[in-house]
């Protein structure tokens, strides 16, 4: 496939390139909407066909009401809630909702007299608009007028969940083009320092650009058939971004190494893509397989992060393969214009075997047993924090405090006896059953009972065989009482179905849910690990390490992850302060991500020891060899791959900080303290060991292996 490929750069590079500009041209046009079609927010987090989500379909087709609190306004004026400024205020307020056909019902405090929708010092009030089930999109368009009527309005802040899902959208659009204006100076400007290079340094980033705007495409038209998530945007950007800038790395520091040895660009091309684009192809095999372990979670959040990452995985494939090697056939010497002699080097060096990284791996090699324990021991301690983690979900605390949804949220968990989003919503189907009421009656006094109950509503009959209890949990927010609360009545004997909604209810399927389904996304990632760099370097020992290393770079990142977002420490430097817990996906999505691209970085660095220990040289020196040549690569790569990721951390909300950080910091943890000093220490420990493979998976290496080699020699054309 190689030869295929490289002949079709060497005669036909030209054609290639106009159809990659012609692709990027269309795929810009057509895929940059997406960026507005997307949304987001809690119900990217729910859970299909569980408890909760039945709980809410039972209440709506009950009451014809949305089952989520509907549209929060806060009222405050500075007089008390029976003032005329304030009634006035509210009057306003739940007229402009009660005009919207988008909203069922209005609840205010002179309606109902309920004292929850009253601040304890009296000087506030909320007027809450419950939303018509089955309105589908007109939800967020109901939040946009209802803002624009409102804005300028200092006595009234809109919270809830739709506001919630509605500022969570606005925030990652806002979001995601400030992260592509920092990014993309520092990478150039990195990648110049890399290069010295003009011409060398703008080539994976126009890589990188051209893999971004075809991922979109493929994420409009997915979205056609299966709305995707606001989120993916965050991971398509960014991974697209930094995985193309990998990727390209990768294929132009190889082409500048071969024509550093013979100048002839043909030969140069072919020898690359038969040496560093096998390696590509095993590494997007490996990012592939990792992202495609999300698809086993039923949430369209992670989902939608699957989608988007095979995309990426594939269309940096595509373009490193197909588009990158006829830009350099073209290019050929030319890649180095712009570029004084005294600034231009090779990132490879093939005939320097003495200093740099060549010297830091003949170093680790002397001292391999202590090196070995020490960087084990290293991310061992770093990861120990992760034994404490807690675990949320997105809600209005994810939001910056600026969002006026997270402020609303922060006042009725201080000032308001009970926040109407909290309460544990308990439905009974009776089946039609004349007699039921005496039965429920007992079923709220049992869960008024349960220690993690406070309030208990009287049950509410919605129609002839469905009843409603609210119960206020003493504890509030998602903590282990109110989660508990959730469970305990759901645990609670009797003849009728009982199931248990609202967001607490809605977080404990969430968890559930992903505890259940992880082992099977891990033995995927982990196989789909095994088996690809079994097929690369014919060994069993050097997958089997390989996983394990990864997993000491999860454990380290997830530990430095609760630090800093859950205790707070250092959590400043990212503008945000100590959250008392992680987001509940983080660790599933990080797991495919960061595992996926150390294998991705450990296939950089086997593919190169392999193809000096097939060319001759010793067990040590093979290895002294890898790291040397790609010391420098995996580096560069490395820092630039953490600057894509990491834009994702100025992010104003939390959890995608979290997702931003913790990545940048797994590349990094993997392209140091391993690659630099785990991987040549332990090979060298082993010794010849390291490529044993029992003879049946010797076999299939020798059947189905796909080797990293020389390319064949170049024909003269005629």
């Amino acid at each position: 496939m190689m030869g295929l490929l490289a002949r079709l750069a060497d005669r036909h590079a030209r054609a290639v390139v106009l159809c990659a500009v012609v692709a990027a041209a269309l795929a810009a046009f057509f895929g940059a909407p997406v960026v507005a079609s997307l949304t987001g927010g809690n119900p990217d987090f729910v859970t299909p066909g569980s408890g909760s989500v039945r709980a809410d379909q039972r209440l709506e087709e009950a009451t014809g009401i949305r089952s989520d609190g509907g549209v929060i306004a806060l009222v405050s004026t500075g007089e008390s809630v029976n003032g005329p400024r304030t009634r006035d205020e509210v009057g306003r307020v739940a007229a402009l909702m009660a005009g919207d056909p988008a909203f069922a019902d209005v609840l205010t405090y002179e309606r109902t007299r309920d004292e929850a929708l009253v601040s304890r010092d009296g000087l506030r009030t909320i007027v809450v608009g419950r939303l018509k089930a089955g309105e589908g999109d007109r939800y967020q368009d109901a939040v946009d007028r209802l803002t624009e009527r409102l804005h300028g309005n200092p006595n009234v802040r809109l919270g809830g969940s739709e506001v919630v899902g509605n500022q969570v959208v606005s925030t990652v659009q806002h979001d995601l083009q400030r992260a592509e204006l920092l990014a993309f100076p520092v990478l150039f400007l990195l990648s110049l320092w890399i290069f010295r290079s003009l011409v060398a340094s703008a080539l994976p980033l126009v890589i990188g650009g051209l893999n971004v705007v075809l991922t979109l495409l493929g994420l409009r038209l997915v979205d056609q058939f299966s709305p995707m998530s606001i989120f993916s945007l965050n991971l398509v950007t960014a991974l697209g971004l930094g995985l193309a800038i990998d990727y390209g790395l990768l294929i132009v520091s190889r082409f500048r190494s071969e024509l550093a040895v013979d100048p002839d660009v043909s030969r140069a091309v072919t020898v690359t893509l038969h040496t560093a684009g096998r390696t590509i192809l095993f590494s997007s095999l490996t990012v592939s397989a990792a992202m495609a372990s999300l698809f086993v979670f039923r949430q369209r959040f992670l989902y939608s992060m699957a989608v988007g990452g095979l995309l990426v995985s594939a269309s940096a494939l595509l373009v490193a393969l197909l588009v990158l090697p006829a830009a350099l056939r073209l290019l050929g010497r030319r890649i180095d214009f712009l570029a004084p002699a005294r600034w231009r080097r090779s990132l490879e060096e093939p005939e320097n075997t003495t200093g740099g990284w060549f010297a830091v791996a003949r170093g680790v090699m002397r001292r391999a047993p202590l090196v070995a324990v020490g960087a084990s021991a290293l991310l061992v301690v770093l990861g120990l924090p992760f034994l404490k983690v807690a675990f949320t979900t997105v809600g209005p605390a994810s939001l910056p405090t600026s969002a006026s949804s997270r402020s609303v949220d922060d006042t009725l968990r201080a000032d308001f006896p009970a926040d109407p989003l909290e309460s544990v919503q308990v439905v009974v189907a009776t089946a039609g059953d004349p007699a039921a009421g005496q039965r429920i009656a007992a079923l709220r006094e049992r869960v008024a009972a349960l220690p993690g109950a406070g309030a208990v509503s009287p049950a509410q009959q919605l129609n002839g065989d469905t009843w409603l209890i609210r119960a206020t949990p003493r504890e509030p927010g998602l903590s282990g009482a109110s989660q508990g609360l959730v469970r305990d009545v759901r645990a609670l004997p009797g003849p009728d179905e009982v199931l248990v909604g609202g967001q607490t209810a809605v977080f404990v399927d969430l968890k559930d849910s992903l505890v259940d389904r992880l082992p099977a996304a891990a033995l995927i990632v982990l196989l789909t690990s095994v088996l690809v760099l079994l097929l690369m370097t014919g060994s069993l020992v050097l997958p089997l390490k390989a996983v394990l290393m990864n997993l000491l770079t999860l454990t380290a990142t997830f530990g430095v992850l609760v630090l800093i977002f859950q205790d707070g420490h250092l959590a400043g430097l990212f503008g945000t302060s100590a959250q008392g817990a992680l987001d509940a996906t983080q660790p599933v999505l990080l797991f495919a991500m960061v595992f996926g691209l150390s294998t991705d970085y450990g296939v950089f660095l086997l593919a190169r020891i392999k193809e000096a220990r097939d060319a001759g040289a010793g067990e040590t020196e093979a290895v002294a060899l890898g790291v040397g040549r790609t010391g420098r690569v995996v580096t560069a790569a490395a820092l630039l791959f953490c600057v894509a990721l990491g834009a994702l951390a100025t992010s104003s909300i939390v959890f995608i900080k979290e997702l931003g950080f913790g990545t940048a910091l797994g590349v990094l943890v993997d392209a140091t303290v391993v690659r630099a000093l785990l991987v040549p220490s332990l090979m060298r420990l082993l010794g010849r060991w390291n490529w044993w493979a029992p003879a049946p998976l010797r076999w299939l290496y020798e059947r189905f292996g796909l080797r990293e080699g020389a390319a064949p020699p170049v024909t003269e054309k005629p």
